[in-house]
């Protein structure tokens, strides 16, 4: 069973900066992209950005220039660089891979999240 596990979350100032990772545990393969989301109080669910296995990358439109997502194939791990923190980054922030197996096809998995707190 794959399983997605997030770090990196905390209490931090205004200004300041976080790096998230989120790591998959058991047999997945050739996964085809990887995400992060982040939900805020009383709001939706968003896309932060998205990597995809060739490399690739989108972000929101509201969010490029702070947030920098990248990925360490060998491990299975996805990181999200967030610089010049601002309260209304609070946020739970979800990772999210797509990944096909045979026969399934393409798949996805959500980590549990990891709760970002700005303070002013």
């Amino acid at each position: 069973q794959v399983q997605l596990v997030e770090s990196g979350g905390g209490l931090v100032q205004a200004g300041g900066s976080l790096r998230l990772s989120c790591a998959a545990s058991g047999s997945i393969f050739s996964i085809t992209a990887m995400g992060w989301y982040r939900q805020a109080p009383g709001k939706r669910r968003e896309l932060v950005a998205t990597i995809t296995s060739g490399g690739s990358t989108n972000y929101a439109d509201s969010l490029k220039g702070r947030f920098t997502i990248s990925r360490d194939n060998a491990k299975n791990t996805v990181y999200l660089q967030i610089n010049s923190l601002k309260p209304e980054d609070t946020a739970v922030y979800y990772c999210r891979f797509t990944y096909v197996r045979p026969i399934a096809g393409e798949l996805e998995v959500w980590g549990q999240g990891t709760l970002v707190t700005v303070s002013s």
